[in-house]
């Protein structure tokens, strides 16, 4: 297979969400995919008014319900593996969210907003378990 031709989703389903269960979290309870958190800006021309692009996460991570704990910022193939973590942590700010990562399905870099971690910023295997996993 190759990786190049997929597209974002198709790299979120076979590498990412395989790897985010394989870390322990839990596919129900703690994982959420395409979370819409903003309608969009709204624009105003004259007497035209246009609702911007919606911003989305791809993944959320729960700890418990209502309580994020990380952001994953996924990317096709042809992306490097950290090109997603300024908007992820432009995401995180808005949500508050903790820890982030980014993902174009080789690996994962993650982000550590609080830190508390010996490295702000390490990359991660994509078989590596995701920091914070088994927390529950």
């Amino acid at each position: 297979m190759n990786k190049k031709a997929l597209t974002e989703r198709d790299i979120c389903t076979k590498f990412i969400t395989p790897a985010v269960k394989l870390a322990g979290w839990d596919e129900m309870l703690q994982i959420r995919e395409e979370v819409f958190f903003t309608k969009g800006r709204i624009i105003v021309r004259g007497k035209l008014v246009t609702r911007g692009k919606a911003k989305r996460a791809d993944y959320i991570l729960y700890y418990k319900p209502n309580i994020p704990l990380a952001l994953i910022e996924a990317k096709d193939n042809n992306h490097g593996v950290g090109d997603g973590i300024q908007q992820t942590l432009e995401y995180a700010a808005t949500l508050d969210i903790p820890f982030v990562f980014s993902s174009n399905g080789d690996g994962f870099v993650f982000h550590d907003r609080t830190g508390t971690s010996e490295e702000k910023e390490s990359k991660l295997g994509l078989a590596a378990s995701l920091p914070g996993s088994k927390v529950c």
